[in-house]
């Protein structure tokens, strides 16, 4: 049976599956619900410093974009750091630790740009017994706006120059949490390495502003009546996240850096993805905040089953697999060919694939007066339009030629073709 046991620098877990920083890791009872469910670690929800407390807005905190079926794709926060005293927070930390020592705790901290201030933080933070620390650099609202969260994390200056102060005042690993709401995220990452950070955590929220009430005509969620702009985080988001994740796991400036992954993980194929991108661990939210601490189950039995089932022992076996393919559009092999196939007993008749290729790409579908639908291979440019609109999974599918272009009547294959130049319905190839 496959080990889910997870070693990230140095901080050991019974699985890669940890909670993010955020509103379902903001107290005590909260995280102790998570542990007992199966969670392998939590990141605290971000500490301030002592002072005058946050606070949150009384209302509405949450916008949402859903899917045709209302299924969440994603949420739009505008609540800040947590509003709770900085010592009742380090109290429940010890007290969670204490009881839970196999799980990993990680406190997440944000704090005025000052040596001083961080100085004055860690030792509080470390008696704790905390396992790490995450440096939130991300927060695209509310606190950026107080020269803090992304404030910080769009100048990879400060990033290294905070990153070292927390390096030299810790024993602790410090993990460095990057914000999407840049240009090129390598920067922030390769600053973060040169302050001697242990890894990078990302992404955090997009900037964003989901929706719009047309009758108040103000953004929403919508306090008194007005809005602002938010974090945007769930499904909607994870392609941002890989693309940035393995944009930091195969740049050589970083190349090696533990990577924690986030951003709408939702099952454990979703994590299986991050860890082959790079990312050592992963940490999940908005799954929760939809779904429950259960959910965690799931993303066991399907991983651990998983790994069986390829023959990985640990999750280190398959981390960063996928990176080496990942690769620049001019490295792409422009004489590898494929042709899409519509199985006919599959097809439903729908007439959806028709009218994509029809309206919006290359005429290739083909619709005969009793709504057969058939590949023209002469137009077809393979583009996985048709693939990605079909209702039905595994109804249309995209052969290699190398493996021989497919006669859709019979099924057959009517022979091979290195490439699309040697293939008998290339008008070039024709007129040779």
């Amino acid at each position: 049976m496959a080990d889910l046991t997870s070693n990230f620098v140095g901080i050991k877990s019974p699985n890669p599956f940890w909670l993010a920083s955020a509103p379902p890791t903001d107290k005590e009872y909260n995280v102790r619900r998570a542990f007992e469910a199966g969670w392998g670690g939590v990141v605290w929800k971000t500490l301030g410093s002592e002072g005058p407390p946050v606070v949150n807005v009384n209302g509405p905190r949450y916008g949402a974009i859903f899917g045709a079926d209302r299924r969440l794709l994603g949420l739009n926060n505008i609540e800040l750091i947590t509003d709770r005293p900085l010592q009742t927070n380090l109290r429940e930390i010890k007290a969670v630790k204490r009881d839970y020592p196999d799980r990993a705790m990680i406190v997440s901290l944000m704090v005025p740009c000052e040596e001083d201030a961080w100085k004055a933080i860690l030792p509080v933070v470390e008696e704790t017994g905390a396992d790490g620390i995450e440096l939130n650099f991300g927060c695209p609202h509310g606190m950026a706006e107080r020269g803090m969260g992304s404030a910080v994390g769009q100048v990879p200056e400060y990033i290294e120059m905070v990153t070292r102060w927390c390096k030299q005042n810790t024993r602790m690993p410090v993990i460095v949490k990057l914000t999407p709401n840049i240009t090129d995220v390598r920067k922030p990452a390769e600053a973060a390495r040169r302050g001697g950070a242990d890894a990078v955590s990302l992404i955090n929220t997009i900037n964003s502003i989901t929706s719009v009430n047309l009758d108040a005509m103000s953004p929403e969620p919508m306090i008194d009546g007005k809005g602002t702009h938010g974090g945007y985080c769930g499904p909607a988001v994870k392609p941002i996240a890989m693309n940035m994740v393995a944009e930091i796991a195969r740049n050589a400036e970083t190349a090696g850096l533990p990577i924690s992954g986030i951003g709408g993980i939702t099952t454990w194929r979703d994590a299986a993805e991050f860890m082959a991108l790079g990312a050592g661990n992963v940490q999940v939210c908005t799954a929760v905040m939809t779904y429950g601490f259960k959910i965690v189950e799931e993303m066991i039995s399907g991983l651990s089953e998983w790994m069986d089932e390829k023959g990985h022992t640990n999750t280190a076996d398959f981390v960063g697999m996928a990176v080496p393919n990942v690769t620049d559009w001019q490295y792409l092999n422009l004489n590898h060919v494929t042709k899409a196939v519509i199985n006919q007993d599959d097809c439903i008749k729908c007439g959806r694939c028709y009218a994509a290729c029809e309206d919006t790409s290359h005429q290739a579908i083909l619709m005969s007066e009793d709504r057969v639908f058939t590949v023209d291979d002469s137009e077809c440019v393979a583009c996985n339009l048709c693939v990605n609109v079909c209702p039905v999974e595994n109804c249309i599918t995209m052969t290699t030629l190398e493996d021989g272009a497919i006669d859709e009547r019979t099924g057959e294959k009517t022979g091979g073709y290195s490439n699309w130049t040697q293939h008998p319905n290339n008008p070039s190839f024709a007129a040779e």
